[in-house]
This record gives C-alpha cells, structure tokens and sequence, in this order.
C-alpha cells in the first residue's frame, strides 16, 4: 500500500493559547480534564464515605500533586538515568517534557499513604476509593500524547496506520489510541462497574493494577521502545518490565482480599 493512503497526521500546534508568557498546551489541558472528572467522579461516591468534601478536596489535592512530582522523577530516573547523572539540574527542567506513569503511580501512592493517616482510615480502603477515579485521567493524557505527536507506535502497514511528522515518515500504529481505549475507557467501565458492589478491602486497588500492568503490556508490544533504551532480553520494553511487578502485586492483592473472608468486605461507610 502506498504511503498516501495512510493517514498523514495534521500540523497541530502543542500551544493551545498563551496569555502573555503564560502558555496553555494541549498536554496540560489534559491532565485538567482528568483531574476534573476524578472529583466529579468522587462526588458522585462521597455519599458513600464518612469523609467530607473538604477532606475529598485535599486527597484529590495532594494525589494530583503526587502524580507531577512522581511522574516527572520516575521518568527522569526510570527513562532519562543517564542525562541526570550528566546534569542533575535536569530533573527540574519540566519544560523539556517528559512524564512516566510508574513515576506518577508511585507519587500517587506516596500521597495516599500519608492521607490515609490524615483521614484516619486504612490505606487499601483510600486506594479502593481512588483506583476508579483514575483511568479517565490516563485516557486524557493518552488523547493529549496523540494531539503531540509523541510516544508513537512501531511501523506497520494496517489501514488505519498514521505517520507522523518527526516520525521517519514512515507509517505508524496509533499506539497512543490503543493506550487510551484499554487504559483510558475499558479499564474505567471495568472498574466503575466492579467498584459499585461491596468487594473486599484491596480487591478494588488490586483490580486497578492488575488490569492497567496487563493493558499497558499489551500495547507495548505496538507502541515504539525508547531509542535511546531499546528492548531488553525476550523483546520487553522498560514499560514493560515495569509492569511486572504491577501486574503481580494486583494479582496478591484480588487473592489475599478474598481468601481474608466476608469479615473484610467492604462497607457503606468507608
């Protein structure tokens, strides 16, 4: 199939407006929207927890602030090791772009911790909370990947292929439309609709994990490995061995919730 019959991706401008030196990007406008929808979300579940808006206001908060700051040093760390040992001052500089979501898991959960002490409740019972909150996030980021044209897919020549510019064009999988369809609108209807029954303490939380660490492996194998990193032993990406241990951890989560019993279940009031 010729080049031309494959979709050639617009000029999109990253720059949405910008208001004097204050510039608004697509990608930002992305993690508003999801952070938006997760406290639209919470409301809507707020009734079922003894905790109070504002006690929802600042979890939502400190969570959101987690995923920046755990985002930005997981890439830098997980992604970009190198360049910080050549320039340490290089984990500040944002700007440059660069977020991981390991990073932004790990940030997240830094901050449900220290929050699930403040609001005198267990951390598995916060984190059950959370986990459906966030999909609709990462499926926002994934649209605002796309709208980038960055973390493109590896060369195919299926119909629906896209080449994209700084891409070698050369036709691509839109991975970054797979990753917002499993990770982003599948894994939200899976867990919404798993959350609204009583489950055990953790089967929720360990839900989250295993369904992202398992739909983030998968679209691996079509999104392009970092050229600077490459694939390990067995063709595995770094996303991907990163989503082993997620992957096993939600896995003993889902068991270790239900062989604890009935006694465990989770109830109205959280």
């Amino acid at each position: 199939m010729e080049q031309s019959s494959y979709l050639v991706f617009p000029s999109i401008d990253p720059v949405i407006f910008s208001v004097g030196p204050l510039s608004v990007r697509w990608y930002g406008l992305m993690y508003l929207v999801g952070f938006i929808a997760a406290y639209l979300l919470a409301q809507k579940r707020l009734s079922q927890t003894s905790w109070s808006r504002e006690q929802l206001s600042d979890l939502l908060f400190w969570s959101f602030v987690g995923v920046i700051l755990g985002g930005r040093i997981g890439y830098v760390l997980f992604y970009q090791f190198g360049m910080f040992l050549d320039d340490p001052l290089y984990l500040f500089k944002i700007w440059a772009g660069g977020m991981s979501f390991h990073g932004g898991l790990l940030g997240v959960l830094t901050a449900l911790f220290w929050r699930a002490k403040c609001m005198n409740t267990t951390f598995l019972r916060l984190g059950d909370f959370v986990a459906p909150l966030v999909p609709i996030g990462l499926g926002a980021g994934r649209i605002g990947n796309f709208l980038n044209a960055e973390l493109w897919g590896r060369t195919t020549d299926v119909p629906w292929a896209v080449i994209f510019p700084n891409a070698g064009h050369v036709p691509r999988h839109p991975s970054q439309l797979y990753e917002f369809a499993l990770e982003g609108v599948l894994l939200f209807i899976i867990l919404w609709l798993y959350s609204a029954k009583k489950r055990p303490v953790g089967a929720v939380s360990g839900l989250f994990l295993l369904g992202y660490g398992s739909f983030r492996f998968i679209v691996e194998y079509f999104r392009e490995p970092d050229a600077h990193i490459g694939l390990y032993q067995m063709g595995l990406s770094q996303g991907q061995l990163l989503c082993l241990p997620m992957i096993a951890l939600g896995i003993g989560l889902i068991v270790r919730a239900y062989m604890r019993g009935k006694d465990h279940v989770e109830q109205q009031k959280i």
